[in-house]
């Protein structure tokens, strides 16, 4: 296996703890700063947030890419508000553009009610999740059909849909979603699927279901786990600033400074991904030693939150566990964002490259077994 590393820009300063600014929601000088510095760090891919009010993430992948000089993006949209066949032309334009293997794209079939109805969408997520699923289909069409083709399926229509331009390589296909119909659409469908940071125990269970799942279709699949590393020069330091980032957070959420996002509040999110972490953190606010749920749930259902705090082999330690279950794609962001991501590219980020490199090359010298491979890859 080997690991890719994948961070996630905003196009302002903020966090929980932070806060946001009220002015000035896409500031170009932080945006840049803030790619550059996953750049020099050694990030592998940044992803681009999506909500109903946030900043186009088309755009925003434009200049990043522009800006730096191989970090690549990972650009979240919805299903269902562009059609496939245009976004089909976006990606693989931008793919011309900037270079092979530096764009991709993540599939969110919708975790808010509330915040799909803010865009005109009122339909429910059996739905959502089957269009997701058509969705893909027609993308991976387009980008790769040498001749116009016709489509007709339960939410999209074209006759003779084509693309002129077509990517060099491969555009990587990430999807997230843990209810029922998400582990099925996406076990079908995706390259690679996104988990938020639950413990251990239950994030090996969900890999092993979703893999399940896949074999069905003859497939293979790749994990990614999402995590907010809290990290100090001693495991004590590294606790006391976990507290503080509790605290902060929780005056601004008293203050009403941290609930709202781009005009969603924090606890929006009405999906199973989000649910599971909130479970997580009722059952206790530590699991595996170090993965912290406080932030959890202080703040609901609010997206990744769950936090491993430690020194930096510590934390490095405690998130290539996830790799030892077949994880290969890291996406952290930081309480602290643009600070945080310079302080990862010191220490944390060489460190899980070098325990991932140390653990391929142990279990290729184990007698009579076969090296570990990855999971899956893009189809």
């Amino acid at each position: 296996m080997s690991i890719q590393i994948l961070g996630m820009v905003a196009t302002q300063n903020g966090s929980e703890s932070l806060g946001w600014a009220n002015t000035k929601v896409v500031d170009p000088a932080f945006l840049r700063a803030f790619a550059r510095a996953h750049d020099d760090a050694g990030f592998d891919r940044t992803l681009i947030g999506y909500s109903a009010a946030s900043p186009d993430g088309f755009a925003i992948a434009s200049d990043i890419l522009a800006t730096t000089e191989r970090l690549g993006v990972l650009i979240a949209h919805r299903p269902g508000f562009t059609e496939p066949v245009l976004v089909a032309r976006k990606l693989a334009t931008l793919e011309n553009l900037y270079g092979e293997g530096r764009v991709a794209i993540h599939h969110i079939s919708g975790g808010s009610d509330t915040d799909q109805q803010r865009e005109g969408d009122f339909s429910d997520k059996p739905a959502r999740y089957r269009r997701t699923a058509e969705f893909i289909d027609v993308l991976r069409r387009t980008l790769s059909s040498a001749e116009p083709f016709d489509h007709e399926g339960e939410f999209y229509k074209y006759v003779g849909a084509f693309s002129a331009v077509k990517p060099n390589g491969q555009i990587p296909i990430f999807f997230g979603g843990q209810s029922g119909d998400a582990v099925a659409i996406g076990a079908e469908h995706t390259d690679t699927f996104m988990l938020f940071g639950e413990p251990l125990a239950p994030t090996a269970e969900r890999i092993a279901l979703i893999r399940a799942e896949a074999a069905k279709h003859g497939r293979n699949v790749e994990f990614s786990v999402s995590l907010r590393p809290i990290v100090a020069d001693t495991e004590d330091a590294a606790w006391e600033k976990a507290a503080a980032i509790y605290d902060a957070a929780a005056e601004r959420l008293g203050n009403h400074q941290a609930g709202w996002r781009f005009g969603r509040r924090q606890g929006d999110q009405t999906s199973t991904s989000a649910q599971r972490l909130q479970d997580a953190a009722a059952e206790s606010e530590v699991h595996d030693e170090r993965l912290w749920t406080g932030i959890t749930k202080l703040v609901g259902p609010a997206g990744n939150s769950t936090a491993p705090v430690g020194t930096p082999a510590q934390v490095a330690e405690a998130i290539l566990k996830y790799y030892d279950l077949g994880v290969t794609r890291v996406l952290i962001r930081g309480f602290d964002p643009l600070n945080d991501v310079r302080r990862w590219g010191e220490e944390l980020v060489p460190l899980l490259r070098s325990g991932a490199d140390a653990r391929d090359a142990a279990a290729s010298d184990v007698p009579g077994e076969p090296a570990l491979v990855g999971a899956g890859g893009t189809v």
